[in-house]
């Protein structure tokens, strides 16, 4: 239910809105894997969450430029 209600809000922004959440995604993932690398990072399953919400971002994104 927690994924869906993400989509959703998703789904209400604005291209704008939608490319700043993606940059703030790819960093966010950047310094998860670079806490990674210096063994820093307890929860590794967050890098696999933020690449995920990075491609529904893009996913909605695209689905927004088609329509």
């Amino acid at each position: 239910m927690k994924i869906n209600a993400f989509v959703e809000d998703l789904k209400t922004k604005s291209a704008a809105e939608l490319n700043e959440e993606l940059v703030a995604a790819k960093k966010e993932l950047f310094n998860l894997r670079f806490q990674n690398a210096t063994n820093q990072l307890d929860n590794t399953s967050r890098i696999k969450e933020v690449r995920r919400n990075i491609a529904r971002i893009q996913t909605v994104l695209t689905q927004t430029k088609r329509a």
